[in-house]
C-alpha cells in the first residue's frame, strides 16, 4: 500500500517561516516600496519522516527532493518555500540521487533497490524503470546527467551505469579502471558531475574521500591529486559551475570550494561553506546565486516524527 506522507507539521513550518524571517531580517533586508518582491526563503520544511538526501533543481525554481522512506518525490517552490507531494512512494522503493533533465524528466537513483527510474517532472507520473543491479550487495546513489545518457554511480560496486535518456537503446554497465580501487564494506562512487570541458565526469570516492576524472568510454579513472586539502573525506553531493568544484561533505557539515586546472587533474581549495543550520547535508543543487542544500540528519533518529529542511547559502 502507498504510504501517504503528512504535510509538514505546524512546528515544522513556523520554524521554517521563522528562520525566513530572520534571514530576510539579517541579510537581504525586507522588500522595498515600488515593487520590489520580499526575499526568497533560505529554509524550507519537509514533511515529518521524510528521510532525505537527493536535491534537484531545473531551469524554474522549483526544487524535487527524493525520500529514502519510500522513494517519493517532493516539489518546493523556492520563491516561497511552500512545497507538496509530486511523486507517491511505494514500499521497497528508494529516491537517492535525482537530476532533472531539460527533456522536463526526472532521473532518479534507487538506492538498494538497485534501480533507475525516470519520472515526469511536471505531473510526478512514472515513465520509466531500470534495472541496474541487483537488489543485494549494490547502491544506486547518485547520477549525472550527460548528453544522451544518464549515469548512476554504484557505492558498493566500481561501476558506473550509463540509462539511455530516449525510448531506444540499453542500459551500459561501464567498469571503473586505471587508479581506482574498490574498498570493501564502505561507500565508495557517491556524488557525480561532469568536467568543465564536457569530456568526461567526477566521481567522488566517500571513503576515503577522494576525487576521480573518469572517461565514459574506457571506464579508466584518474586520481585528482588535492591541493590546499588532505581529503574530501563523507564526500557526498557535487555541484560544478564552470571550474569551480563544491563537494559537500555530509557528516562533515561542510561544503567545501575548489577550482579545477583545465584538465581536471588537479584541485586546489578555495575555501570553505559552513552554517549552524547544516545536519548532515547530503547533497546539493544550484539555482542563481545560491546552493540548496538538504539536511539528511544521519545522525538524528530517523522516525516518522524527525523533522527535515533544506537550506540556501550563498555560492
Amino acid at each position: 500500500m502507498t504510504r501517504t506522507h503528512p504535510r509538514p507539521s505546524r512546528r515544522t513550518l513556523l520554524g521554517g517561516a521563522a528562520a525566513s524571517a530572520l534571514a530576510v531580517a539579517a541579510g537581504a533586508g525586507p522588500a522595498r516600496a515600488g515593487g520590489h518582491r520580499p526575499a526568497w526563503p533560505t529554509e524550507f520544511p519537509l514533511p515529518d519522516g521524510w528521510l532525505p538526501e537527493g536535491i534537484a533543481i531545473g531551469g524554474a525554481p522549483y526544487a524535487y527532493l527524493g525520500s529514502r522512506a519510500d522513494g517519493a518525490i517532493y516539489r518546493t517552490d523556492l520563491r516561497t518555500g511552500r512545497g507538496e507531494v509530486l511523486h507517491e512512494g511505494a514500499p521497497g522503493l528508494a529516491a537517492i540521487g535525482l537530476k532533472r533533465g531539460d527533456d522536463g524528466l526526472l532521473y532518479v537513483s534507487g538506492g538498494g533497490g538497485g534501480t533507475a527510474r525516470v519520472v515526469d517532472a511536471r505531473t510526478g507520473e512514472l515513465r520509466r524503470t531500470h534495472r541496474l543491479t541487483a537488489t543485494t550487495g549494490h547502491f544506486v546513489n547518485d547520477v549525472v546527467l550527460f548528453r544522451d545518457r544518464a549515469w548512476f554511480t554504484d557505492s558498493r560496486d566500481a561501476v558506473l551505469y550509463g540509462v539511455p535518456r530516449g525510448r531506444g537503446g540499453s542500459v551500459r554497465a561501464l567498469p571503473l579502471t586505471g587508479d581506482w580501487e574498490q574498498l570493501p564494506g564502505v561507500n565508495n562512487a557517491n556524488g557525480v558531475v561532469s568536467t568543465p570541458d564536457g569530456r568526461d565526469v567526477i566521481v567522488v570516492k566517500s571513503t576515503p574521500g577522494e576525487l576521480y576524472r573518469v572517461n565514459l568510454r574506457t571506464g579508466r579513472a584518474t586520481r585528482i591529486a588535492l591541493s590546499g586539502a588532505q581529503d574530501v573525506a563523507n564526500g557526498d553531493g557535487l555541484v560544478r559551475v564552470g571550474r569551480t568544484l563544491y563537494v559537500v561533505q555530509n557528516r562533515s557539515n561542510v561544503v567545501t570550494v575548489f577550482d579545477l586546472d583545465a584538465d581536471s587533474t588537479k584541485a586546489t581549495l578555495r575555501r570553505s561553506i559552513t552554517d549552524p543550520r547544516f545536519d548532515v547535508p547530503a547533497t546539493a543543487a544550484r539555482f542563481a546565486d545560491r546552493l540548496y542544500l538538504v539536511n539528511a540528519r544521519f545522525t538524528s533518529p530517523q522516525t516518522p516524527e524527525t523533522t527535515f529542511t533544506a537550506v540556501a547559502v550563498p555560492l
